[in-house]
């Protein structure tokens, strides 16, 4: 009896061998409807893979949805022989991009956009990951009992993986338990509102709320993202507009109500804020993150000088202040509006050459949709209409096609779409194509040309309010990597929805 035991332990090396081999040579035993493809262990080769030290001609090694290996040259190929290769051939291949801000408004507004068709779009542009804003679901993420609601709607609806920033707003900014139950609960940090947000669960507060919430933050080592606008006193031609002189249909009514220096007042207050807390110094762990910037001019200065002083603060713009410009947008065509506003074409030009010169951090989409009817088509008010630019799946194109004149390479648009995002957001093992990394990969042609006109399939619930219709782009999306799992190919998503929630711990 006992020798019989000996030769069956014997026997259980040989047994593991055989089956390793087995799910190697016959993939079919792992096919699961959260890829496109079923092998677990495989390699994608393309003469353009963008690590952190070079663009190199190579092959990237993956197995059980991590990176094992990255290699430059032929070598690969050997090691390869026994197992499964996807050459792209000319095409990029890069890290998924991260965007940390994405209205997703799941739960309770689903109407608008919600989790499966906002994540299948963010596959379909090279997304592998998004970090949701608070608002404009319902409720909005402020509390540990609303965050549960959101992860509950996520679970097995989202075809990336996603994270959740959640809402510092008056009722709980001076909780400290609270916001620490909300970040105990996996919120990525903290995100609030220097003016109405236009959500009614989510108002705005001041800074001795931001200060609150700084200092809790900096016990947890996460960001507090603010929304930098502050209302002020109009005058001149400015309150004359708001009085109705203006043409409500002209974009230029719109753009007077929401000046520069609504940026440059709440940014000075925040910066006067961070000298009082020292944020990067006797706070460490505290640390401020402007969205969407699109005043180039004083608010940006302000920002440059808190960074030479040691503050621990990034800035984030939007491909729609990089792509559009305010004399361009016609009238009544209210799918343009966003707050901030779109500037002029000369602050355009320097939103570009403060990305480019690296004192604009990184990009973000801001996807802000709505029902379509919210946005006024009929009367092209743009003072009534809903803002926010619907954008999710066509940042990669936008950001490369309208960066093609200002020169920017493939390093760069990793550094803003995949490699700062990963580290504001926490996620150490995102952002780069490298050695034990999840193969979260975005596989694209920067060459191939295409028209987002009724002939392009576009996975966003309401495709007719986004400001992109009708454009002319270059760069399309050929593949997406979300853990290993191919999750978009080609007009085609996999069967199940098998991204992650992100949560911190």
């Amino acid at each position: 009896m006992e020798s019989g035991k000996l030769r069956l332990l014997a026997l259980l090396p040989i047994l593991a061998s055989f089956l390793l081999l087995y799910f190697d040579f016959f993939p079919l035993a792992y096919r699961t409807r959260c890829s496109l493809i079923p092998y677990r262990h495989y390699w994608i080769a393309s003469k353009r893979i963008v690590t952190p030290s070079a663009v190199i001609s190579g092959a990237v090694e993956v197995k059980g949805g991590k990176i094992i290996s990255v290699i430059e040259g032929d070598d690969w190929q050997g090691k390869a022989r026994s197992k499964q290769v996807y050459d792209y051939g000319e095409a990029v291949v890069m890290p998924g991009l991260i965007d940390v801000h994405a209205h997703l408004d799941d739960p309770g507004r689903t109407e608008w956009e919600g989790f499966p068709s906002g994540t299948r779009a963010a596959a379909a542009g090279g997304i592998t990951t998004l970090v949701d804003m608070p608002l404009n679901s319902y409720p909005s993420t402020v509390s540990e009992e609303t965050l549960k609601l959101k992860t509950n709607a996520a679970q097995g609806r989202i075809f990336v993986d996603v994270g959740f920033w959640g809402g510092l707003v008056p009722e709980n900014a001076f909780n400290a338990t609270a916001l620490e139950r909300l970040l105990d609960a996996g919120v990525l940090g903290l995100k609030s509102f220097m003016c109405p947000s236009g959500i009614n669960d989510f108002p705005m507060t001041n800074s001795t709320h931001i200060k609150e919430g700084l200092s809790v933050l900096a016990k947890y080592k996460r960001p507090l993202l603010v929304h930098a606008e502050v209302q002020q006193e109009l005058e001149g031609d400015d309150l004359a507009t708001t009085e109705g002189a203006g043409n409500p249909r002209s974009y230029s009514t719109y753009l007077k109500t929401r000046p520069p220096s609504m940026e440059e007042a709440a940014i000075k207050e925040l910066l006067t804020l961070t000298k009082e807390t020292r944020v990067g110094g006797s706070s460490e762990g505290a640390h401020l993150h402007i969205v969407h910037l699109a005043d180039s001019k004083s608010s940006l200065q302000l920002i440059k000088e808190a960074k030479s002083r040691g503050d621990s603060i990034t800035v984030e713009t939007c491909p729609h202040y990089l792509a559009f410009s305010a004399e361009e947008i016609p009238d009544g065509d209210t799918r343009y509006k966003c707050a901030p506003p779109i500037r002029d074409s000369h602050n355009k030009e320097k939103l570009w050459e403060a990305l480019i010169d690296g004192d604009i951090d990184m990009l973000s989409s801001d996807h802000s949709p709505s029902a379509p009817e919210l946005k006024l088509f009929d009367e092209g008010d743009f003072l009534k209409a809903w803002g926010g630019i619907s954008s999710l799946q066509f940042v990669l194109p936008v950001t490369w096609s309208y960066g093609l004149k200002h020169g920017i390479s493939l390093e760069q648009l990793v550094s803003w779409w995949s490699e700062k995002p990963a580290k504001l957001a926490g996620q150490d093992l995102k952002g780069a194509i490298v050695v034990g990394n999840y193969a979260d990969i975005a596989v694209w042609v920067p060459e191939a040309e295409f028209e987002l006109d009724d002939n392009h399939t576009v996975y966003l619930k309401h495709p007719s309010i986004s400001a992109y219709m009708g454009s002319k782009l270059s760069g399309k999306v050929l593949a997406t990597y979300v853990r290993g799992n191919l999750v978009y190919e080609q007009e085609k998503h996999a069967s199940v929805a098998c991204g992650v929630p992100i949560l911190a711990r």
